[in-house]
C-alpha cells in the first residue's frame, strides 16, 4: 500500500500535511494486491493445489495443462516477489477464476467449458498487467488494461488453435474434428473475452469512482 500527502487546513486556520494511507488512483496494482492474513492464506492455499495439479499433469503428460498451472502459479506470486512479503498477494477470488481451467478440464469439452477457460483466460491477462507494473517498467492505463486482456484472450485461442493441430499432425493428440467445431471456441473466446472486459471496466470505473471521493473527503478534511 502506498502513501501519499495531502496538504489540509484545520478549523482553527492552521496547515498541516496529512499522511494518508490509501489508493493511488489508476495505479492498477493498488486496486488489487492485498495485504491481509485471510487473503494470502487462501491465495497460497490455492496455488498449492495448483502446483499438486502441476506436478500430476506432467506425469500424465499433459504438458499443456502442466504449462498452464505453472504460469497461474508465477502470476500469483508476482506480488510476494516484488515487496518481499508473504502476505501481500492478489485477491483469491480472482486467482480462482484464473484456475478454473484446471477444474474443466476433466469434462468434455463444449461450449460452456470454453466459455469458462476463455473468461480465466482474460482474468489471467489482466492479473499479468498487474505483476508486470509491480515488476516492471510497464504502465497501462484501466483501459488499455481492458483491451489487453480481450486482445490476449482471443490470441490465446489463435495460438492454442496453431498449436493443437500441430501437435496432432505430429503426435496425434486430440484435436476438433470439425471446422464448426473449431468456430465454436473462437466464438466462445471472442464472446469470453468481451464479456470479462465489461465485467472489468465497471470494476476499474467503480474504482476510480470510489477514489476520487476519497480523495475529496481527504481534500475538504
Amino acid at each position: 500500500m502506498r502513501t501519499y500527502v495531502v496538504h489540509s487546513r484545520g478549523d482553527n486556520g492552521s496547515e498541516a500535511d496529512i499522511l494518508v494511507w490509501g489508493t493511488q488512483m489508476t495505479q492498477l496494482e493498488d486496486w488489487f494486491v492485498r495485504d491481509t492474513g485471510m487473503n494470502a492464506a487462501l491465495s497460497w492455499l490455492l496455488l498449492g493445489i495448483v502446483v499438486s495439479f502441476a506436478t500430476t499433469s506432467i506425469l500424465f503428460d499433459q504438458l499443456v495443462v502442466a504449462g498452464f498451472a505453472i504460469t497461474v502459479v508465477a502470476v500469483g506470486i508476482a506480488p510476494m516477489i516484488a515487496s518481499k512479503s508473504w502476505r501481500e498477494m492478489l485477491p483469491f477470488p480472482f486467482l480462482l477464476v484464473a484456475a478454473l481451467p484446471l477444474a474443466v478440464s476433466v469434462f468434455r469439452p463444449d461450449f460452456a467449458t470454453e466459455f469458462v477457460s476463455a473468461f480465466s483466460i482474460a482474468t489471467l491477462a489482466l492479473l499479468l498487467v498487474v505483476d508486470l507494473h509491480l515488476l516492471t517498467a510497464v504502465r497501462m492505463t484501466p483501459g488499455f488494461a481492458v483491451f489487453f486482456a480481450v486482445i490476449t484472450t482471443m490470441a490465446v485461442a489463435g495460438f492454442w488453435a496453431v498449436g493443437a493441430g500441430f501437435a496432432h499432425d505430429m503426435w496425434g493428440t486430440p484435436f476438433v474434428q470439425t471446422n464448426n467445431q473449431l468456430m465454436s471456441v473462437f466464438i466462445a473466446a471472442t464472446a469470453a473475452g468481451l464479456v470479462a472486459g465489461g465485467i472489468f471496466r465497471w470494476y476499474f470505473r467503480r474504482r476510480e469512482r470510489a477514489d476520487a471521493r476519497f480523495a475529496e473527503e481527504v481534500e475538504f478534511a
